[in-house]
């Protein structure tokens, strides 16, 4: 078998590289830059690159390793930032000309904790504007690496091109109803919306605050998992776990039948049917009201976002792009009754999952229902919510999900879903370990 070209290594390789100095950050570094300049005009990836300020990160991290000052996994590794999220002294754009750029003196609390960790970090990733769902036609869609001629999804575009092209080897994304596990899908990388409210969000630019989430995307799930805990401080190293007895729910979501696309449900069934010859048990699952689900977190979503943009939309309304402007514009028109409706539905939709995962150890399903169109479909029409088939409900209740590669479809990546109890996180991400031993790689044709 060839070696793994140096800027698909995981990040556990790359680091026992360094270790045993038969590879440096600075040369790690500069192979990423080489790759972005050749590569990154045809998928738009990233709004900044910080090739000044990245290497002179790499030479302290080169520095420190062989002095023997080890800062752990992620110490001289290359990570990129969503370009939502602030870095201090690098304009912070929004992907947007309104309010922007904003010029942040403090790092977002999650990078400072990348700092810590001796992460390098290389830039800020393009994302759809303001994270509301549509492209600045000023800044562009990010493209996928599988084919050109297609999305890599949003809001968290740039970051899961940027993973899967090898230009970083993981990146920070932002999800408010499927913004991380959906560009993880089409690009054919790992992504995880955390449990709501395990990573802290200041120096975060909001969407909704009772559906925000920041997590790593990646190209495995212990890659994942290790820049998830360079992100808290908290998540616990990951133990594979054996698939056998592990308890499977296979949830019917409505409308299902409607818009799955049978290449997307036949990986998906391929890897179910994996788990049950490795000795897994799975049955069929369902929650009453989840066909609620969509318009309870479009209508606490609007409003939020709308209050969030009030003052902006006042002085900059000119710098939205029309879409976006518009997306704003009605949120104000939402009732204060459906709001309250909304959350409460909220409430009681959250109970019954936690009750389901009394008797489960996690929840599979598809991660989007198809595989990369040409663009993305408008938040709100039926194109937006079928593309949130899966995953908003997620971020209604605030369960941890995980969209993994589960194959190809049509010779493009099919994401796998995995969802797992509160605070579950490092749990589905042993699991979804588990589950890549039982596909092979996915490598984009660069």
């Amino acid at each position: 078998m060839a070696e793994m070209p140096t800027h698909f290594l995981s990040i556990a390789e790359l680091g026992e590289r360094y270790r045993r100095r038969s590879l440096s950050p600075v040369e790690v570094t500069r192979r990423s830059f080489a790759r972005i300049a050749a590569l990154d005009p045809s998928l738009n990836s990233f709004i900044t690159v910080l090739e000044t300020e990245s290497l002179t990160q790499a030479e302290a991290a080169t520095r420190e390793l062989a002095a023997g000052h080890d800062r752990g996994p992620l110490h001289g590794v290359p990570i990129a930032i969503k370009d939502l999220v602030d870095v201090a002294g690098v304009p912070t754009t929004f992907a947007s000309r309104a309010d922007s750029p904003k010029r942040p003196t403090a790092d977002a609390a999650l990078v400072r904790r990348i700092r810590e960790a001796g992460a390098v970090i290389i830039g800020k990733t393009n994302l759809l504007e303001y994270a509301y769902g549509a492209v600045h036609p000023d800044f562009g869609q990010t493209n996928n690496p599988w084919d050109t001629k297609r999305t890599s999804g949003g809001s968290s575009g740039g970051s899961a091109a940027a993973v899967a092209a090898g230009f970083c080897f993981a990146a920070v994304g932002t999800d408010t109803g499927g913004s991380i596990r959906i560009p993880a899908a089409y690009c054919g990388i790992v992504g995880l919306k955390p449990t709501y409210g395990l990573v802290d969000l200041d120096g975060v630019e909001a969407l909704s605050w009772s559906l925000d989430h920041a997590g790593p995307m990646a190209r495995s799930c212990g890659d994942a998992a290790l820049l998830l805990q360079a992100m808290t401080g908290t998540l616990p190293r990951i133990k594979t776990p054996d698939l056998a007895g592990l308890r499977f729910g296979i949830m019917a979501h409505p409308g299902a039948d409607r818009f799955l696309e049978p290449g997307v449900r036949q990986a998906f069934e391929s890897v179910v049917a994996a788990l049950s010859a490795a000795g897994a048990q799975i049955r069929d699952v369902n929650i009453p009201g989840l066909e609620e689900a969509a318009d309870a977190l479009l209508t606490i979503l609007g409003p939020e976002a709308s209050i969030v943009h009030e003052h902006r939309l006042g002085v900059h309304a000119s710098g939205y792009a029309e879409t976006t402007r518009k997306q704003i514009e009605a949120g104000f028109a939402v009732p204060a009754t459906a709001y309250v409706r909304a959350r409460q539905f909220q409430r009681a939709l959250s109970e019954r999952f936690d009750r389901l995962f009394e008797t489960l150890d996690a929840v599979l399903s598809p991660a989007v229902p198809w595989v990369a169109p040409a663009e993305d479909p408008a938040i709100g029409d039926e194109g937006g919510e079928a593309e949130m088939l899966y995953s908003g409900v997620y971020n209604l209740v605030g369960l941890p999900a995980l969209s993994l590669p589960c194959g190809l479809a049509d010779g493009l990546p099919a994401g796998l879903q995995i969802v797992g109890s509160r605070r579950a996180d490092g749990r589905i991400l042993a699991i979804g370990a588990s589950v890549e031993q039982l596909r092979p790689r996915l490598v984009p044709p660069l």
